[in-house]
């Protein structure tokens, strides 16, 4: 039995390994004692299992597979629910050991046996469950069968299906409610004036109109203008919010946030504890603003749509979302976003040699102080002109939030300005334990930025409530200075 298991049994069965070996013996014994008969068995024996092999590979079972999940998109640490269903598509008889291939991260893989017990209509149908603690795409399959001949000899083991992509996003935080947007009515919304020409009389009034209450009529313009004139009416309109979500390798990779692609052999992501920090704190402040009637809008540091770059984003070129579906579409795009910019190749290929990987981004780091001299922005330059152009379009329409890894002190300068462009400006620096940021973070407080300095350690809820300390009541009056037109002091 030993010399048996040691037989590879992708080829044949432990019946078609003994046939194998009876039709040798009987060949030697023919050969030994001059017996045709004994022959003439022994081509039989030996390729009755051969003739079997060539057929399991030449004659292939074709099945359909149908694979459903529910939900559709899952967020880290739930479950969803995997549906398959499975019918011949060509004539065979038989029973058939099926396998569902799976990533590493989800256990071991499910078996099962076609046609099920309670197969109706030629479908077997079958369920199981899944669940991963990492976002990312996974390839969920193929079906993979173990087909047989007729006599049992050979095996042979392929895939039925390609595989269906399961697509896991971040889990928000749940976030304390705290006056970051300065104010705004119960349903969410935010009240503006109408403005039609620069006169402060048009601005604020207009002429009275039967059944207007009185409690609306402006005394000062009735007696300036001689006739009864009330306050113009206000009109409602949806608060916007903008993110800048910093997706640069040089940003996050350094320090003690590794890349994992080494420790995760079934994700792909190019990423760190310290960005997936960052994502988690996208998702929840996104979730936090949709459900008071935001719009958002989400850019990366060089102005550009914040999910170009990542595959699991339903429309990678857009940068504005709104209600559940922009939500959604935000939470998917999440799934998938990675690090990328200098560095990106060679984290692929060569993710196990990590120390040397950190040193040269450090290098490269040091070295990024020095691009762009002052007065002539790259593209290429993170929070240049074209982000600053993005922001100018939306001025003053609602608060602005940066989601930034380690910044240089160019970096931080380049950054300052966009402060004025929001009705707020917030600003979440990561950076490591043993790194000062204070030069950093004065930088971007003296341009009007709340900044605060996080880890990958800090809590999500204290970090969002520490900008909510001492600065509401000031905010708040702030935001409405803004929406009667006044200037915002800095």
């Amino acid at each position: 039995m030993a010399l048996m298991d040691r037989l590879p049994k992708h080829l044949f069965t432990n019946r078609g390994w003994g046939l194998l070996a009876a039709g040798a013996l009987a060949l030697g014994c023919a050969y030994v004692m001059g017996r045709r008969d004994l022959l003439t068995l022994s081509v039989l024996l030996i390729v009755l299992p051969l003739v079997a092999l060539a057929g399991v590979r030449v004659l292939k079972p074709k099945f359909q597979v149908y694979r459903e999940f529910n939900p559709s998109t899952v967020e880290t640490s739930s479950t969803t629910t995997v549906r398959l269903a499975v019918a011949r598509s060509s004539y065979s008889t038989g029973h058939v050991i099926m396998e569902e291939q799976l990533p590493p991260r989800f256990g071991e893989p499910p078996a099962f046996r076609f046609p099920a017990r309670s197969a109706s209509g030629g479908t077997s149908r079958y369920e199981y469950h899944l669940r991963s603690g990492k976002r990312g795409q996974f390839r969920i399959g193929p079906v993979t069968a173990e087909f047989s001949d007729p006599f049992g000899l050979s095996l042979r083991r392929h895939a039925i299906d390609d595989g269906d992509i399961l697509t896991v996003t971040p889990a928000a935080v749940e976030l304390p409610v705290t006056g970051l947007a300065g104010a705004r009515g119960n349903d969410g919304v935010t009240a503006t004036r109408i403005r039609a020409n620069p006169s402060d009389d048009d601005i604020m009034t207009r002429e009275y109109r039967h059944g207007d209450p009185m409690r609306r009529v402006h005394w000062a313009a009735t007696a300036r203008h001689g006739q009864l004139m009330v306050r113009q009416e206000e009109s409602v309109t949806t608060p916007e919010a903008t993110l800048i979500l910093d997706q640069r390798f040089t940003a996050f990779a350094a320090g003690t946030g590794s890349v994992f692609g080494s420790h995760d052999e079934d994700s792909d992501l190019v990423t760190s504890t310290n960005f997936e920090w960052v994502v988690t704190a996208a998702m929840s402040i996104t979730a936090h603003l949709a459900e008071r009637n935001y719009s958002l809008r989400l850019l990366d540091s060089f102005g550009s749509p914040a999910f170009l770059r990542s595959r699991s984003a339903p429309d990678p070129d857009a940068e504005e979302f709104a209600g559940a579906g922009g939500l959604q579409a935000i939470a998917e795009g999440l799934a998938a976003v990675e690090l990328s910019g200098p560095r990106h190749v060679r984290v692929e290929h060569h993710r196990t040699d990590h120390n040397a990987e950190l040193k040269h981004t450090a290098e490269h780091r040091h070295g990024a102080e020095h691009i762009g001299p002052a007065g002539t922005e790259s593209a290429d330059f993170p929070f240049n002109d074209r982000l600053m152009d993005k922001l100018s379009a939306h001025r003053l329409r609602g608060p602005l939030l940066a989601l930034v890894g380690n910044l240089s002190l160019t970096e931080a300068r380049s950054l300052a300005p966009a402060a004025g462009y929001g009705a707020n400006a917030f600003a979440l620096v990561m950076t490591d334990a043993s790194r000062n940021n204070e030069e950093v973070l004065e930088i971007l407080r003296l341009a009007g930025w709340r900044a605060a300095a996080v880890t990958s350690k800090t809590q999500l809820t204290a970090a969002w409530s520490s900008f909510d300390e001492g600065g509401i009541v000031a905010a708040a009056d702030a935001a409405m200075d803004v929406r009667r037109g006044a200037a915002v002091p800095r």
